[in-house]
């Protein structure tokens, strides 16, 4: 079972990161702005899909690094919010030197083909795997059925990161209908959400651990 105090940091350090702009929201968007809200809905979904498959193959790896040493699922676990850490700073800084072009240059491609290539570019992305292999077994309690433990957390993460998708997909239809970019708004987004990311990362590795 997970521990209570656990979850709830994990749910606090999943919102923050479903809601950071990055690559996945950025496609999502993209993809809406070529073909339209149902384009991007149909690759929000393919998206979500996609990872769930990390999913699946992450609660099998993280289960080996349990049954093998208490101390690699230690080390894990700070990897992990080491991670976080690197990935707000990393955050930051790309939100201070990229602008978001959102030029239409991307082609419509149709909802059905939409929702594949998400599926497709989400499953075969090697950084979504090892996001999910560093973040989640932070919040795994290793004395209880941590398979079960990482698929929770696993659906929910895509869950939220699904519904994020979701909502960009539905105010970048807006954008498509004629409401201006705001690029300058979207940085500032992006520097808080890292900053968030940082003090989560901090946290979670001074924090005490189950088990």
């Amino acid at each position: 079972m997970i521990d209570q105090t656990q979850f709830a940091l994990f749910l606090a350090a999943a919102i923050v990161l479903a809601a950071t702009p990055g690559p996945g929201i950025f496609y999502v968007a993209a993809r809406t702005l070529a073909g339209g809200r149902a384009e991007g809905i149909a690759s929000s979904f393919g998206t979500g899909l996609g990872g769930l498959a990390h999913v699946a193959a992450g609660a099998l790896g993280v289960s080996a690094v349990v049954l093998a040493s208490a101390e690699l699922f230690t080390a894990l676990k700070l990897l992990g919010a080491g991670y976080l850490v690197w990935m707000g700073v990393r955050t930051v800084l790309a939100a201070r030197r990229e602008a978001l072009v959102l030029d239409g240059s991307v082609p419509a491609m149709g909802v059905q083909r939409a929702f594949r290539e998400g599926v497709m570019v989400e499953a075969l992305n090697p950084k979504t795997a090892a996001f999910f292999l560093a973040f989640l077994p932070q919040f795994v309690d290793p004395a209880g059925n941590v398979a079960a433990q990482f698929v929770l957390l696993g659906v929910v993460s895509v869950a939220l990161n699904t519904a994020a998708d979701v909502v960009v997909a539905f105010l970048a239809g807006r954008l498509r209908d004629g409401t201006g970019a705001r690029p300058g708004l979207v940085r500032r987004l992006r520097e808080a959400s890292g900053t968030a990311m940082v003090a989560l990362g901090v946290g979670l590795a001074l924090a005490k651990r189950p088990g």
